[in-house]
Formats: C-alpha cells, sequence, structure tokens
C-alpha cells in the first residue's frame, strides 16, 4: 500500500504542477459539427483556430453524405486490420484512384494513420 500511497501522491503533485504552470489540459466537448465555430459545451459559440479541417470538409454537406452512404453501405467499422478481416471493395476503389491519380502502378491504404 505504501507504494500505492507514494505513487498517487506523486501524480497528485505532478497534476498539480500542471495547473499551477497552466498548462493542464482538459478535454472541450462540441455540440456542433467540426468547423471554424463551434459550440462549445459552457462556453457557447467560439471560433477554432486549432483544428486540422484545413479545407472545411468536416460538415460539408455531401461529404456528411458519403458518410452517410458508406455506413449504410459497409457498416460502422472494419473490425480489424484488412489482412485478418478482409479489404472492403471501397478500399480497392479507393487505392485505384490514388494511384491514377499519382500515376503509379497501385497504391495502398491503412484505416489510421497512427
Amino acid at each position: 500500500m505504501a507504494l500505492n500511497r507514494s505513487f498517487n501522491d506523486a501524480l497528485t503533485a505532478g497534476i498539480e504542477q500542471l495547473r499551477t504552470d497552466r498548462v493542464y489540459k482538459r478535454l472541450n466537448y462540441l455540440d456542433s459539427p467540426q468547423s471554424a465555430h463551434v459550440e462549445m459545451e459552457g462556453r457557447g459559440d467560439v471560433l477554432i483556430f486549432s483544428s486540422n479541417n484545413y479545407l472545411g470538409l468536416c460538415d460539408e454537406p455531401s461529404v456528411v453524405q458519403a458518410g452517410i452512404d458508406g455506413l449504410t453501405r459497409f457498416g460502422a467499422g472494419t473490425g480489424s486490420v484488412r489482412f485478418i478481416c478482409g479489404t472492403f471493395t471501397v478500399h480497392r476503389e479507393l487505392e485505384t484512384a490514388i494511384a491514377a491519380l499519382v500515376g503509379t502502378e497501385a497504391s495502398l491504404s491503412y484505416v489510421s494513420a497512427w
């Protein structure tokens, strides 16, 4: 128990130091689609400068509809990596289009960039 208490004390002290240094991170909850302006819980309408939504496509109606169509056709996920559970035809279509765009024989996509 002493090790557990020591760890908890160190963790608590570390979190307090982050707060003191004003670098403690917290989650901000959005009540709207990701866009230049969002509805942020507890803050209302705010302007976002840190989004990766560079082209503003997160709430573009045609992109949203394409997502709905994809969910309807393929479901909500791959279930696992493509080599275990199979590759969706939409992945093959994407890879063919990318290869044509960049002028290569083939391309390969992954379901995650991380």
